[in-house]
């Protein structure tokens, strides 16, 4: 409903004075000032009445509209309703007055008065259904947004719960292998293990995490793939100084890419993964040299796909993918 409080205490006492003034229904020649202070207060009467009639006109007529009516009918019948009402009270009112008054009977003037009436009645209804619609259209605009909030809040939610399983999947993995392949490491295998997943409990529902603490966690992270993999894993990074608190980045985003490229080559001793993370002006790009290993990859296809999502949906920004011969690239936004 349009709170139209200060409209009505501002029109009514306007309209009350000028539509007798413009119809001429009051000879104020005839009258003493306070008999035209009298008048003029029986009109302003005369406009409340008018218009709480036809804003109850409104409210009613409008449960009848549905959407996809179209807008210039539901406009017509709006104004042609509230005319006839303001016609019928008007015009009754009027005779009131020209009764109990000095004035005598002209249809002229009765004629007049009505007629004023009516198309004060239809621009006010033009102003109402305007304030109204532009009010619809807001509380419109605020349930799309709402939506849209609530959507992306629940998209994110689904892509957050899908690092878990996969995160665990690929850390069992290695702790079983380690577990018989070199039980003597396994205990600090676990430890950091342990510290790892606590950063990822601790920090998954965030939207964004300072690079700084992300750089630590992947620290740690390589440090377990590398007691797996021995020299065969080699990681650089280049900060440039810029891992301070203001560079934000998403929750274990690098160790996604990290995971990614350790999961999709074949590597060696001769020839180690090379991982290097640059912080860069507009992005942070991590790299690493491509040998794709000879046999098919159990793969979920859920690591570069859920990442660029996140990015879109927390920043409107995507990730960038390279491909040139021996590397794969790619470019997280940096979000300040």
């Amino acid at each position: 409903m349009i709170r139209d409080t200060y409209l009505k205490a501002l029109f009514i006492p306007v309209l009350g004075i000028i539509i007798p003034l413009i119809s001429g229904i009051i000879t104020y020649s005839s009258y003493t000032p306070l008999e035209i202070i009298g008048a003029n207060l029986f009109f302003i009467f005369t406009s409340f009445i008018i218009w709480v009639g036809c804003n109850w006109i409104h409210v009613k007529l409008r449960i009848f509209y549905r959407p996809g009516v179209n807008p210039f009918l539901k406009i017509l019948s709006l104004c042609a309703v509230s005319a006839l009402y303001g016609a019928c009270a008007g015009g009754l009112l009027a005779m009131v007055w020209i009764k109990m008054s000095k004035e005598f009977f002209s249809w002229g003037n009765l004629t007049r008065f009505i007629a004023v009436c009516t198309m004060a009645i239809i621009v006010f209804t033009l102003v109402y259904e305007i304030l109204f619609l532009s009010k619809e259209r807001e509380l419109d605009v605020k349930i799309v947004d709402q939506l849209d909030h609530e959507r992306s809040q629940a998209e994110m939610s689904a892509l957050r719960n899908e690092l878990d399983p996969h995160f665990i999947f690929n850390s069992l993995n290695s702790l079983s292998h380690l577990i018989i392949n070199d039980p003597s490491t396994a205990h600090a295998f676990n430890s950091k293990l342990a510290k790892v997943y606590r950063y990822f409990l601790l920090n998954k529902d965030r939207e964004l995490i300072s690079l700084h603490d992300e750089l630590d966690f992947i620290d740690d992270y390589v440090f377990l793939l590398q007691i797996r993999h021995d020299n065969k894993l080699q990681l650089e990074k280049q900060t440039n100084g810029r891992e301070n608190g203001k560079i934000m980045i998403l929750p274990c985003a690098l160790q996604i890419l990290v995971e990614n490229a350790i999961k999709h080559n074949e590597f060696s001793d001769s020839n180690p993964l090379q991982i290097k993370i640059a912080v860069e002006e507009q992005d942070i790009k991590v790299s690493n040299n491509t040998k794709p290993k000879p046999f098919y990859v159990n793969s979920t296809n859920i690591g570069l796909k859920n990442l660029s999502s996140r990015y879109r949906l927390v920043c409107n920004k995507d990730i960038a993918i390279e491909n040139p011969p021996g590397q794969f690239i790619v470019r997280l936004p940096l979000i300040n």
